[in-house]
C-alpha cells in the first residue's frame, strides 16, 4: 500500500535507537525525508548510516542533528535546522525517554520538576515551534503529529507514579489541540507502546535478574508469558502504525490514543 508520504518531511525526536529509530526507518522506507535526533552525536550518526544502508531505502534522505529535547534551546535549533535543510515540515513524531520510577513518598519536588521537563514540556515546545510549518502543510495534504506515550495513560503502572500522572497531561494536550487545529488540516494522535524488544527492555530484565537465581533470559520469558500474544513487540510493529497515522490513508483519524501492546492493557476503551 502506498501511504502517500513520499517526499514529505518528517522530524522524529529521540530516534537514534529503539522505537524512535524504528519510526525513522519506516518513514524513510515510505519515501519521507527524515530528520533524526538524539543526545549522543555518535548514536545519531550511526542510526542514519544504518538506515541508508538498508536496501529498501538506499539513497534515503536522512538528516541528523544531535540535541536534547528537554532543553528549549535544542528544540529551537532542531526546528530551525529542519526548515533550513528541507524548507518545510509535514510530520512531527514526538518521542522521548520516560520519567524514572518512584512512589509518592519517595519523590521530591525536584523529581516532579524534572519529570515535567522530560515528559510534558517537550511536547508543548515542539508543537508550538512546529505549528507554523505544519499549518503551511495544509496545501500538501495537512500536517501530522504523533506522540509516542505509554500504556500508563490507559492503565496506571505500579511504581511509575510520574509517568502515570504526567503522560496523561500530554494526552490531554493532544486531544485539545486536535480540535483547535482541525481546520488547519493538522491531525494529532497518540501511540502507546507496551513491551518491545529494545535494548532498554533487555537492560531492565538484566536489572531484575540481579540478586535472583534467574537469568535475564528467564526474566524476559516470564514477562513475555504475561502478554496475551505471548511475545514482545518488534519496534517496527509500532512504527508501522505511526506511518499509517501520518499517511493519507488516515485522514479521518485525529485526537485518538491507540495502544500497541499485544493485548496487555486491560481497559475497554483501548
Amino acid at each position: 500500500m502506498d501511504l502517500g508520504i513520499s517526499g514529505k518531511v518528517a522530524l522524529v525526536t529521540a530516534s537514534s535507537q529503539g522505537l524512535g529509530r524504528a519510526c525513522a526507518e519506516v518513514l524513510a522506507r515510505e519515501g519521507a525525508k527524515v530528520v533524526i535526533n538524539g543526545r549522543r552525536p555518535e548514536y545519531v550518526a550511526r542510526a542514519a548510516q544504518e538506515i541508508r544502508q538498508v536496501m529498501a531505502v538506499r539513497g534515503a534522505d536522512v538528516h541528523t542533528l544531535a540535541g536534547d529535547i528537554t532543553h528549549p534551546e535544542d528544540i529551537a535549533r532542531l526546528l530551525k535546522a529542519t526548515i533550513a535543510r528541507f524548507g518545510q515540515l509535514d510530520i512531527l513524531v514526538i518521542n522521548g525517554g520516560g520519567p524514572p520510577p518512584g512512589k509518592f513518598t519517595d519523590l521530591t519536588e525536584e523529581d516532579w520538576r524534572q519529570a515535567l521537563d522530560s515528559t510534558f514540556w517537550p511536547s508543548v515546545r515542539l508543537i508550538r515551534q512546529a505549528l507554523p510549518h505544519l499549518q503551511q502543510a495544509k496545501e500538501r495534504g495537512g500536517g501530522r503529529i504523533v506522540q509516542i506515550m505509554s500504556t500508563s495513560v490507559k492503565q496506571p503502572i505500579d511504581g511509575l507514579l510520574l509517568s502515570n500522572t504526567l503522560r496523561p497531561a500530554a494526552i490531554g494536550l493532544a486531544k485539545s489541540l486536535s480540535k483547535e487545529f482541525a481546520t488547519d488540516g493538522i491531525l494529532i494522535n497518540n501511540v502507546c507502546p507496551g513491551s518491545f524488544d529494545t535494548q532498554r527492555l533487555r537492560d531492565i530484565h538484566a536489572t531484575h535478574a540481579e540478586g535472583t537465581p534467574l537469568t535475564p533470559e528467564q526474566v524476559a520469558q516470564q514477562a513475555a508469558e504475561r502478554i496475551p500474544l505471548g511475545r514482545f513487540g518488534d519496534p517496527k510493529e509500532l512504527a508501522n502504525l505511526v506511518a499509517f497515522l501520518v499517511s493519507d490513508k488516515a485522514t479521518y483519524i485525529t485526537g485518538q490514543t491507540i495502544c500497541v501492546d499485544g493485548g496487555v492493557t486491560n481497559t475497554l476503551l483501548g
